[in-house]
């Protein structure tokens, strides 16, 4: 448990929300309850803004994963303030579940890592980037959060295979036509199926069936696979669309391993995102951006907006219990690791924190009831995301530091089930020392063993990965391809659990951080609680532009409407 420093008791105590983590999700729905004139209180018990998406050192990463990877035991029951002599509530205890599993952390140049360990802010949830279009940016845009953040674009984009080659993603007209892996007829193609879809994407804003090509009704309700194979893409270009572009996790082309097969009607909306993200902002390269800093960055974003509007923040700060009132069984408010109980009509917590079966045996129904969606069930879906981060010395690709590298399902090995997708992000994104770069990777599976081994598969392919007996200080080595291939100073390899959050009444719970590359899923999230909560009153509606905090960067990306 965290050493908690000798707070005052918190005044007020009674609040309309109080918000436990201050991870994206959480974030934003405290950023957006601020707005509306509610009184928030938000608490993290880690001693840094973000939960599972911050971006941290390498010490205070390793010291995250491996504390949350088992359960620790509940909290001491002495706290240091008396108790309540109010008699009308019963206390339920509370406790918190590991995310984490298979933990392996690996350092092979010590002494380079430890002088340089502070000047690295990593994430724990990566690979992800930002659309230009992705909706945290319309949020972030609305709320005035993008005073508060600074982005930078990911110079390009790959698709890589066994072979150790990474071949350009062709995602504009220009960039179909520069691609020499492309043969003419290929190109053709490929600018022929972008016609289609802009058409009718076109005509669907404009509601105009007359003068543009749309996508039939039938073919829209399709396997998306389906209808580029009608198109006559060959198994390359589909691979790209489907992978690399509208960023699917599953093989398309297996029925039987496949657990989402997209439909076209979601396949295009997929690649609409992608569309409309090139070219968003004047001064961004592509379709991509990530935040200087780290991720960690936009959930602070939010945070700093909802403190503008009155949410007082507290960190270091766990609850310890729940207060349930004694006749009606309803939620009244939470005991702080403090002691102190604090009071509010509705409560969101971190998807960690759950209720001890020992608890509920002594528990009416309606109490029950109450705190439902906090009770630990048995996962229907066992689905998991395998994460890995690599610090490397020099670049996986000669001229280029910020990539996104995807390899599609089998193309590394035959029992590859899932995309693998590598982000290597550089100094000018101030997440590393200069000379250094870090790769973040991650591939959805059903089992630690299973993950563990694609992400291995995925870090021999781009890196070298350091022999014991015989260790060389040279940064780079060639591959099979003569391309430089990177040295491994550090690595981490952890399989994440996912956790669906769950709406209640009064107690409802954030979901974990999900195995997509973008954030609209978790955004979307947050959305969804708010207009159950809040009915259907606007988010940040009539929002004043802040003076830009953010220092300027020739290099940055304005967010701008």
């Amino acid at each position: 448990m965290i050493d908690l420093p000798p707070y005052p008791p918190l005044d007020p105590s009674n609040y309309d929300l109080i918000v436990v983590g201050t991870g994206v999700s959480e974030s934003v729905f405290a950023a957006a309850a601020s707005s509306s004139g509610s009184s928030v209180l938000h608490l993290d018990p880690n001693p840094f803004y973000g939960s599972h998406f911050a971006s941290l050192s390498l010490p205070d990463l390793t010291s995250f994963l491996h504390s949350n990877s088992v359960s620790p035991p509940p909290p001491p029951s002495s706290p240091p303030l008396p108790p309540s002599n109010n008699h009308d509530f019963i206390s339920v205890d509370l406790v918190n579940r590991s995310l984490y599993s298979s933990v392996e952390i690996s350092s092979f140049e010590s002494e380079i890592l430890e002088e340089h360990s502070r000047r690295f802010n990593v994430d724990l949830c990566g690979p992800r980037v930002v659309f230009c279009a992705d909706e945290s940016i319309n949020l972030m845009l609305k709320s005035g959060a993008n005073n508060y953040v600074e982005f930078k674009s990911i110079d390009a984009s790959f698709v890589g295979d066994s072979s150790g080659e990474l071949r350009n993603v062709p995602d504009s007209r220009a960039a179909i036509f520069k691609d020499k892996s492309l043969t003419l007829l290929e190109k053709n193609q490929l600018m022929k199926f972008f016609k289609l879809v802009q058409s009718h994407l076109a005509s669907s804003t404009e509601n105009d069936d007359t003068t543009t090509v749309k996508i039939s009704e039938e073919d829209m309700e399709s396997p998306f696979v389906d209808f580029l194979t009608k198109m006559r893409l060959p198994p390359k270009i589909k691979s790209i669309i489907l992978y690399a572009i509208a960023m699917l996790d599953y093989d398309q082309d297996n029925t039987e391993t496949c657990r989402h097969l997209l439909k076209t009607k979601e396949g295009i909306d997929r690649l609409a995102l992608y569309i409309t993200s090139v070219g968003r902002f004047s001064n961004a390269l592509g379709a991509l951006i990530y935040p200087i800093y780290g991720q960690g960055e936009l959930p602070q974003a939010f945070c700093r907006r909802a403190a503008v509007k009155g949410c007082i923040y507290v960190l270091r700060m766990p609850i310890t219990a729940l207060l349930l009132d004694k006749e009606t069984g309803g939620y009244k408010g939470v005991k702080l690791a403090t002691g102190q109980e604090i009071f509010s009509q509705k409560l969101i917590l971190d998807p960690c924190v759950t209720i001890g079966l020992e608890s509920l045996s002594s528990l009416t129904d309606q109490e029950n009831e109450t705190i439902s969606v906090l009770v630990p069930k048995a996962l229907i879906n066992k689905e998991k995301v395998a994460r890995g981060i690599c610090v490397i010395r020099g670049s996986v690709k000669a001229d280029v530091s910020n990539a996104l590298i995807v390899y599609p399902p089998k193309s590394l090995f035959p029992e590859q089930l899932t995309a693998i997708r590598v982000l290597q992000l550089g100094s000018g994104l101030a997440v590393c020392p200069a000379d250094m770069h870090v790769l973040y990777l991650s591939t959805l599976c059903d089992n630690d063993d299973q993950g563990i081994k694609a992400l291995l598969s995925a870090m021999s392919n781009l890196v070298r990965l350091p022999d014991p007996k015989n260790q060389q200080s040279d940064s780079v080595v060639e591959n099979d391809t003569c391309e430089a291939k990177p040295i491994l100073l550090w690595r981490a390899l952890y399989v994440q659990q996912l956790v669906k959050g769950e709406f209640g009444g009064t107690i409802s719970s954030m979901p974990s951080p999900d195995g997509n590359l973008n954030y609209n899923e978790i955004v979307e999230s947050a959305l969804k609680l708010y207009e159950q909560l809040m009915g259907s009153e606007e988010l940040f509606k009539e929002e004043t532009s802040v003076e830009n905090t953010t220092e300027e960067n020739d290099d940055g990306v304005d967010i701008e409407d």
